[in-house]
């Protein structure tokens, strides 16, 4: 039986915060901490306005609103900071040594993620470790916490419960939907988010115990 570990890209492999952080910092020095749950409060947003927009575009406009909110001045060319930015987001120091475990466990590995082909085609090659399949919001026309990615995967790949175990830092986007399809899950709580821990079958701080988990969770679904 092919066994699958889907992923989460950014937030739980690459370090999504520093990106943000940095891209602001940029623009507005001394300024990426505060504005960063500005930015968060309406990324959530400006998805799902427009579920069919590319991911470059929400990450501009997002930072338009977060800039506005703050009464800070955009330049016409601002915007696209974050977008020009993120195939170089740092990633995380845990995250080579647990996806080479997995497959070395005979685990296939997927990235489910909130992004556009082209960003994350540079991405993956950072990651130096091979990716199975990857599911992006452009595929599906739509952004996660919808069930399009979950749902995609699935239908391609005949993923289910019995095989099947998705990893992911975001609560909101990854382990709500999840829970709801009926996924064995691991939640990466990478910043001890106070969030309910029982909707997801496992909680890890980072990913350095992470085979160990995707397998007990694996074994408890089958």
């Amino acid at each position: 039986m092919i066994r699958w570990a889907t992923f989460d890209c950014f937030g739980t492999l690459v370090d999504w915060r520093h990106g943000i952080t940095t891209g602001i910092e940029l623009l507005f020095p001394g300024r990426g901490a505060g504005l960063l749950e500005v930015y968060n409060r309406f990324e959530p947003q400006v998805q799902a306005e427009k579920p069919v927009r590319r991911y470059r575009e929400v990450l501009a406009e997002t930072l338009r609103r977060t800039a506005a909110e703050a009464g800070l001045e955009l330049g016409a060319d601002d915007a696209s900071v974050l977008g020009t930015g993120l195939p170089y987001w740092p990633v995380f120091p845990d995250t080579r040594a647990a996806l080479t475990r997995l497959r070395a466990a005979g685990w296939r590995l997927a990235l489910l993620t909130n992004c556009d082909r082209d960003l994350i085609g540079e991405t993956q090659r950072r990651l130096a470790v091979p990716i199975d399949a990857i599911v992006t919001a452009e595929d599906v026309g739509g952004y996660k916490p919808g069930h399009g990615h979950f749902r995609r995967f699935a239908d391609s790949f005949e993923a289910t419960a019995a095989n099947w175990v998705h990893v992911a830092q975001s609560h909101f986007h990854d382990m709500v939907p999840a829970r709801a399809l009926g996924i064995p899950r691991v939640w990466v709580n990478r910043h001890a988010e106070p969030h309910d821990p029982a909707v997801a079958d496992a909680v890890l701080p980072g990913l350095d115990d992470l085979l160990p988990v995707v397998e007990r969770v694996h074994a408890g679904a089958r």
